[in-house]
């Protein structure tokens, strides 16, 4: 038998979670309203006539700064559980966090030395 049986109630699961919202993404697109008039098409402002292009450009600085901040977010994120179990794991755990903070400081300061932080 290919599937374990032990792992049936998983991939029961797993199948039941994935189907679900694909069934609700096909069926609101039957039941919705399809009228693609220009008020739809327009883009909405809080309500407000719209003026000017409502395609701006945003200085890639913005994403930079918020792909850093993301990334020391989520190092701080998988460091919290290691830190509070640190004296249960042991050596090689630590070792293991140490590279883990090094890569990190490695790519700071790729993305210092590249300019990347640099706001002017």
């Amino acid at each position: 038998m290919f599937l374990l049986y032990e792992y049936d109630i998983f991939w029961a699961f797993l199948i039941i979670s994935s189907l679900i919202p694909i069934l609700v993404f096909f069926i609101s697109g039957f039941l919705a309203p399809s009228s693609k008039g220009p008020e739809k098409l327009s883009s909405y402002e809080s309500g407000i006539e719209p003026i000017g292009d409502a395609w701006l450009q945003f200085r890639i600085r913005y994403y930079m700064f918020a792909l850093v901040f993301v990334v020391f977010d989520v190092e701080t994120v998988f460091l919290y559980p290691w830190a509070m179990s640190f004296d249960v794991l042991g050596v090689s755990v630590f070792v293991e966090a140490l590279i883990f903070v090094l890569i990190l400081i490695v790519g700071l300061v790729y993305a210092w030395r590249k300019g990347a932080l640099e706001w002017s």
